[in-house]
């Protein structure tokens, strides 16, 4: 699998997973996936930056 596959996976099952839970509102669901998708993004950041570094490409 892809990561783009598995980005994909997480957020179908999060969109399946939250209309169950009444508690969770519109606004709630879309800040838990903002959260998430710039969580992913900032570690894959930190993760490039990470190995230019040690390949010594910075």
């Amino acid at each position: 699998m892809t990561v783009s596959t598995q980005l994909f996976v997480v957020l179908i099952s999060l969109l399946l997973v939250l209309p169950v839970v009444e508690a969770v509102e519109a606004g709630d669901a879309i800040a838990l996936l903002l959260g998430v998708v710039l969580s992913i993004t900032g570690i894959c950041a930190c993760l490039g930056v990470y190995a230019r570094k040690r390949n010594g490409q910075i």
